[in-house]
């Protein structure tokens, strides 16, 4: 006979197999495909060559607009793996297969928003030091990166929900930035403000609204998406 305790756990268990089911076989798809990180990686490594030379005389404004084209990058290149991400689902009918499978319809949700902030990490990872080394600024930085996580795991967290409201429709390329840009204005000014400050060297006290912004947005966003992710994918 179970004791209470471990009726509580293994549901607990159960959804957290489904959410690492889930994020592992977009990992394991993306392994063999290379699809949506090179799609990723070619798009930023263009974005932060066209500012390079279009700032090359200028190294002062360079210097200056580096948080707003990191962010810039980042922003659009996650764009692009969103869509694809849910995109790829719908379109080998493997979304209504999630659907039907005997588990909360919340850990799809946890399960896709954890592979998309894998594949947005690792797209950060290379992005970062080859813009360290172009326009020779050190962006490694422990304050910088605590922020890149921060702005991402918001970006990520309402970006995947609104990628499956999108992805039901005919316009879901042009659908997706007109619902995410707007409401993702807050993560992305925080994440530049906080950014410049590290990268200035300003005082924690002029920082930390902002990073209590992310902070906040990063709890709210997810919280809405586990609730409302349910009724999202209903046809």
């Amino acid at each position: 006979m179970l004791k209470p305790l471990e009726i509580t756990k293994k549901p607990a268990r159960n959804y957290s197999r489904a959410v690492m089911a889930i994020t592992w076989k977009d990992l394991a798809a993306e392994l063999r495909s290379r699809e949506l990180l090179s799609s990723m990686l070619v798009f930023s490594l263009l974005v932060i060559m066209i500012f390079y030379f279009a700032l090359e005389l200028d190294v002062k404004a360079r210097n200056g607009i580096t948080a707003g084209a990191l962010w810039v990058t980042f922003a659009f290149a996650g764009t692009l793996g969103l869509n694809r991400s849910m995109a790829v689902e719908k379109d080998r009918g493997c979304l209504d297969g999630l659907l039907l499978a005997p588990v909360d319809r919340s850990a799809i949700y946890f399960g896709k928003a954890i592979s998309n902030l894998v594949f947005m990490l690792i797209v950060e990872a290379i992005v970062l030091p080859v813009y360290s080394v172009m326009y020779n600024i050190n962006l490694f930085n422990p304050g910088l990166l605590m922020v890149t996580l921060l702005g991402s795991v918001g970006y990520i967290a309402v970006g995947t929900l609104l990628a499956a409201i999108s992805v039901q429709t005919r316009t879901r390329d042009v659908l997706l930035p007109i619902l995410l840009f707007p409401l993702a204005i807050p993560v992305l000014v925080a994440a530049v403000k906080a950014s410049s400050g590290f990268l200035l060297g300003l005082d924690m006290s002029e920082i930390t609204p902002w990073l209590n912004i992310l902070i906040v947005y990063d709890i709210v966003f997810t919280a809405v998406a586990f609730m409302v992710f349910d009724y999202v994918v209903e046809e």
